[in-house]
């Protein structure tokens, strides 16, 4: 091309351009319609600023036309989208595949306050495909469904609104699919259904392709990603996860049918679940380190016997919604596993303590904060007989503290020796010095389980209390102009609050307790380590055992108060007295008062041999 050609294509292109600026009218305005809105067939799915040629356009239905087959007809037509709703979600249908193309939960918001949008086909997309008789592959996504528009219905005595989407192959072939959705609920009822098809369709499985490209939805996208994974449970009632903490992709192929499967994040989940089961099924996890967007790309496979649709047995509920246990509990077996309430006993610590006692503070009290500090008054009531019983036991130690100096004196450097005169001294008192551990053992279960309450507690999420502005993560008192290795880039002032009471609390005990040496240098560092460890940690579990320690430190000084050190040494005299020349009782501690003696004559029998 010389210069004189591109002189004269420019001035072309610019004269159309102002042409069109200037002379060529815009697109007329369409009317809005209340539940159904249309695009074209052609950019359904597909991004809305693309604009296609009818060139390109004609080509492409012509060759999926041809993919499809018998299917061919339903290649063409319009997008017609139908809303769904009740008061807490919004689902859009699309009739191009009569598909979910986006759900909408309407409590809640993302981290910046846009509106939670927790499944759209930007993000999301969900592909059923099946083969044909002829041995072509046809995707659902490819045909163009006709809406019947939204109908009251009633399930399970319950009010809903049903949509049913059709595609007509032939005279008495049709493909079926319903939609179903219930006020306040978060359940979307499916059925697929293929009518008349037998002669049509091959005799494989409907396989469903599922790839959700988690949104990043909360602040701290550390914490979501490792609360974020693919959860399922098998047609025998076992329930298993991918490793939501692995850094590496994560891929299972699964040798037993199952009933759901959950693309569970930290405070919300998205699932399909089967009235019968699913089959040859394999899921995937994985993500970008440095993607500060998407969360992470979990995929499952699913295959979905035929007969079930042919049979009208292919019935299937969505759920998406949040992992609230209350909500979780009802929807089917062993779903309220995407609430992480931990495991064994720590569970069953939050299904029948924890959460009984803050639902019921949580329908009285509006400010969170408030509701932490009233369960901390309700776990410390409970565990309060066990408290003055672990202090009375510490005292009985303290009080024979000189007697306990003057054995680790006499043998100096032998310390088998020693535990076993200890021992022998305690059971000569009365002391059992397994009664002070014991009830700090009972408690490690409600330790433990507020460790996963309050990280997957969705009623904290977006709550702010004092300077915090959400409960459910780590609260920024400060931020840093540097990253301090397994401390963080901020400082959390609830962190440090609960270090200095834990460091409070340690000190009070150990007034009490007969802890020496190394031990008791090691009970003041615990607490400055945990100041690191829970820097990134849930305020309103840092919170929480700030509280908890204050309220324990007052406890035991009012325990302090009405225990005197003197009629504890009179009562193990009197014991002492009563006892002298009988055999120590059974049971544990004979049995380890015992174990110690014959460890210690062994020690000095080896001794005295290698002399």
């Amino acid at each position: 091309m010389d210069k004189n050609q591109a002189i004269g294509l420019g001035l072309i292109a610019v004269l159309i351009l102002m042409y069109s600026i200037f002379f060529m009218d815009g697109p007329a305005p369409q009317a809005a319609e209340p539940a159904i809105t249309t695009t074209t067939g052609a950019a359904a799915g597909k991004d809305s600023t693309a604009a296609a040629t009818p060139l390109n356009d004609s080509i492409a239905t012509a060759q999926r036309a041809s993919q499809l087959g018998e299917f061919a007809s339903l290649a063409t037509g319009t997008n017609q989208q139908v809303v769904l709703e009740n008061e807490v979600v919004r689902v859009t249908l699309g009739s191009q595949g009569g598909k979910v193309e986006e759900v909408l939960l309407k409590d809640y918001k993302t981290w910046d306050q846009k509106p939670l949008i927790l499944f759209d086909t930007e993000s999301s997309q969900q592909v059923f495909s099946f083969q044909t008789a002829s041995g072509k592959t046809v995707r659902l996504s490819d045909l163009n469904f006709q809406p019947s528009g939204v109908a009251s219905a009633t399930v399970d005595n319950a009010p809903a609104k049903k949509v049913t989407f059709t595609a007509q192959v032939a005279p008495g072939q049709v493909i079926e699919q319903v939609y179903v959705l219930r006020d306040l609920s978060y359940e979307v009822d499916y059925q697929l259904y293929f009518r008349g098809m037998d002669q049509l369709v091959a005799q494989k499985p409907i396989t469903l392709t599922w790839t959700d490209e988690l949104k990043r939805l909360e602040q701290d996208i550390k914490q979501n990603r490792n609360h974020s994974t693919v959860n399922y449970l098998t047609v025998e009632g076992d329930f298993d996860k991918l490793s939501a903490s692995a850094t590496d992709p994560e891929i299972e192929k699964l040798e037993e049918p199952v009933k759901w499967v959950a693309n569970k994040q930290n405070f919300f989940t998205a699932a399909i679940i089967a009235q019968n089961r699913f089959e040859n099924v394999e899921v995937e996890s994985s993500f970008r380190p440095e993607d500060t967007l998407q969360v992470k790309t979990l995929k499952s496979k699913l295959d979905i016997p035929i007969q079930d649709a042919l049979s009208g047995k292919a019935n299937f509920t969505y759920f998406f919604g949040p992992n609230d246990y209350d909500v979780l509990k009802n929807v089917t077996d062993d779903f309220d596993q995407n609430l992480e309430l931990g495991w064994g006993i720590f569970a069953y610590v939050n299904k029948l303590l924890i959460i009984p006692a803050f639902d019921f503070l949580e329908d009285f009290i509006g400010n969170y904060g408030i509701i932490i500090i009233l369960l901390v008054l309700y776990i410390k009531l409970i565990l309060s007989p066990l408290t003055y019983k672990s202090y009375v036991s510490m005292a009985k130690m303290k009080v024979l503290k000189p007697e306990i100096d003057a054995i680790k004196e006499k043998n100096e450097g032998d310390m088998q020796k020693t535990q076993a005169e200890t021992m022998a001294l305690y059971s000569k008192m009365g002391v059992n010095p397994m009664s002070g551990c014991i009830p700090m053992l009972l408690q490690i279960p409600i330790l433990f389980a507020m460790f996963n309450f309050f990280p997957n507690s969705i009623e904290l999420r977006q709550e702010p209390f004092l300077w915090a502005h959400d409960l459910s993560t780590y609260d920024v008192f400060a931020k840093l102009p540097f990253t301090i290795p397994f401390y963080g880039n901020h400082v959390s002032m609830f962190t440090l609050l609960m270090t200095a009471s834990t460091i409070l609390y340690t000190w009070s005990n150990n007034q009490v307790s007969t802890v020496q040496g190394p031990m008791k240098f090691y009970s003041y560092l615990m607490p400055v380590i945990f100041m690191f460890v829970l820097n990134s940690f849930p305020a309103g579990l840092s919170f929480y055992y700030f509280v908890s320690n204050i309220v324990t430190f007052g406890q035991q000084a009012l325990i302090r108060y009405f225990v005197d050190d003197q009629k504890i040494r009179k009562n193990l005299d009197d014991y002492h007295e009563k006892n002298k020349g009988k055999e120590p009782k059974g049971g544990f501690q004979k049995r380890l008062q015992d174990a110690m003696k014959a460890a210690a004559e062994q020690e000095s029998k080896r001794k005295k041999g290698g002399k």
